[in-house]
């Protein structure tokens, strides 16, 4: 079946509930890319240093690592829409919050709040997307991966608008939006019965045991340092005004919405999977090291070149980590999602102390190096990451019916 189709089961033919909740996603997304415009800005504004300014990613992205032990152990338990709604809340109150921040540490802080809001919402939102939308699980997938690629498109570009005249303007905005994502919950989602089984908070390291997720989610690791690097440390090499700077990152974001909805699903069924996101992860390495050692108009075309790469990787990694495990979906989400996202962390936080210890290149030159890593687990795991999935393949197919709540 084509996932494009508009016809019953298609993309494009979804419930309210589905488009209210996907709507939501971009906005969530959005408030990843929202500061890389102005992430230069708030240095200046609140007299930090590039290193001080890039916790903003790595306590958002720490608090989300943590807490994908939590969602599911809470959602299994009040439903998912009320752990969505509960999210909603938190990045509502810490995003603006976010805004009215006097200090480098209290928007650190704020920004640490808003990853826990995000976690909760984020991880539940693909679960109820996979069990409410018509068409099973591609089509389901294919709608969260392309909110994901318009909030990472829309994210910087409202950042660069709002922030141009303030770097606060953009944290009172996505406050603003995240308001109007929880009405739409609110309305339009009705809350599912619950699972049948509670998730326990140890059953995501747990499902880790399994070879073939544990392989995904340490592939997905290295690979998320050089996704971060990109996105958190580029801004202060490209050293441009919010405009300039949103711009570059919105066609990046662009292309990471196209290559992960329409050109990924097309390389995987020429090539396979694996050989697709080997590829992708060699190029992006060769793309990183150009960007780092280029000039400024090389490091822009490399900057924006990424978003294809990173969308093809992106929907890949997704689907492995779905498939690939005998696992409960939410619970094997949840053990991929705690391992990569400290990478997500430790990228923006590692990527300045880098250059400072040694010069600007050099940051580039370690993302460019675990793109390579990520690719070498998924040659040397390949078994692992093929043979158990296609045999779990049509045991999933039949899950695709069943509405679950937690990542």
């Amino acid at each position: 079946m084509d996932p494009f189709d508009a016809g019953a089961g298609g993309l494009l033919k979804q419930p309210k509930s589905v488009w209210a909740t996907a709507g939501a996603s971009v906005v969530a997304f959005m408030g990843i890319g929202l500061v890389d415009p102005i992430l230069p800005s708030i240095a200046q504004g609140l007299h930090a240093t590039a290193g001080q300014v890039s916790l903003l990613f790595t306590s958002y992205f720490l608090i989300t690592a943590v807490a994908m032990l939590v969602t599911g152990f809470i959602s299994s338990r009040i439903g998912g829409r009320k752990t969505l709604l509960l999210g909603l809340a938190f990045v509502v109150v810490f995003a603006g919050l976010a805004g009215t921040s006097g200090s480098v540490a209290e928007l650190v802080g704020f920004r640490a709040g808003w990853g826990l809001g995000n976690a909760l919402f984020v991880s539940t939102a693909l679960a109820v997307i996979v069990g409410a939308a018509a068409g099973g699980s591609a089509a389901a997938i294919l709608l969260y991966e392309s909110a994901l690629g318009l909030g990472m498109a829309c994210g910087p570009l409202l950042g660069a608008l709002l922030g141009d005249a303030s770097w606060r303007y953009p944290f009172f905005g996505t406050a603003f939006l995240m308001a109007v994502g929880f009405l739409c919950i609110a309305a339009f989602l009705k809350e599912q019965p619950k699972p049948a089984r509670r998730t326990s908070l140890l059953d995501p390291l747990r499902a880790l045991g399994h070879g073939g997720l544990a392989s995904a989610a340490v592939s997905a690791f290295f690979y998320n340092y050089t996704f971060f690097t990109v996105l958190a440390f580029t801004p202060f090499v490209l050293n441009m005004s919010p405009y300039r700077s949103g711009a570059v990152f919105f066609a990046w974001g662009v292309l990471l919405a196209v290559f992960s909805v329409i050109v990924a699903p097309r390389l995987q069924r020429r090539f396979g999977s694996l050989k697709v996101l080997g590829a992708s992860l060699v190029l992006l390495a060769a793309d990183v090291l150009v960007l780092g050692y280029g000039s400024h108009t090389t490091a822009v075309v490399c900057t924006i070149l990424s978003g294809a790469f990173i969308g093809v990787n992106n929907t890949v990694y997704t689907e492995l980590a779905l498939g690939v495990s005998d696992a409960p979906r939410p619970v094997a989400s949840a053990g991929y999602n705690f391992v990569r996202w400290f990478a997500a962390a430790a990228a923006p936080y590692f990527a300045p102390k880098i250059e400072e210890w040694t010069d600007l290149h050099i940051p580039f030159v370690v993302a460019a190096v675990t793109a390579v890593l990520g690719a070498l687990v998924v040659v040397v795991r390949r078994k692992a990451l093929t043979h158990e999935a296609e045999e779990l393949e049509t045991k999933h197919a039949t899950e695709d019916s069943v509405t679950v709540f937690a990542n």
